[in-house]
């Protein structure tokens, strides 16, 4: 097994934990072929997931109606995905993985981080960049939005998609 498909069914399995009804990713940094933090998408510790979202006052959202708990809260209000997303209490998989490593009081300078998802988004690139990660391998190169595009164009940053380099 190629290590990229080793750390990709690793990134895959970190994805499971995540409660999100809209898409489940996952993320994990790798150095010197060890994972050394990972993360999914998920709200902050302590805070409600997504499938127990019954429980949020609807006020949050300015609307009187009552969610689900099968569907996004966003799509219930007709949102696309990737819409909306000031609405979503969770956080991305990736800046969840690198506040793991924080935490942990783990470096994650020259690091490669592993995702279940195509390039992030800019705030994810950002926070990518800024903790010195070196590297993504990803499910595909399409950008999640035009400003991620910009960011990783002005950027050292290496992306490449699972099997680019076996």
């Amino acid at each position: 097994m190629s290590k990229d498909l080793w750390f990709y069914s690793i990134a895959l399995a970190v994805s499971k934990q995540s409660k999100c009804l809209s898409r489940q990713i996952g993320a994990i940094l790798v150095r010197d072929d060890s994972v050394i933090a990972q993360g999914y998408n998920g709200p902050a510790r302590g805070i409600p997931h997504c499938d127990t979202r019954h429980i949020i006052d609807p006020h949050l959202y300015n609307t009187n109606m009552v969610f689900s708990g099968v569907r996004c809260p966003r799509h219930d209000l007709g949102f696309n995905s990737g819409e909306g997303l000031h609405l979503c209490i969770a956080a991305h998989a990736e800046r969840n993985c690198i506040a793991n490593a924080a935490r942990n009081g783990v470096c994650t300078l020259n690091t490669t981080m592993y995702l279940t998802c195509e390039v992030p988004c800019k705030d994810c690139l950002s926070e990518i960049i800024n903790a010195g990660i070196t590297e993504l391998v990803v499910t595909s190169k399409d950008g999640y939005d035009s400003m991620g595009e910009f960011i990783l164009s002005h950027s050292d940053l290496v992306v490449r998609v699972y099997g680019d380099k076996l």
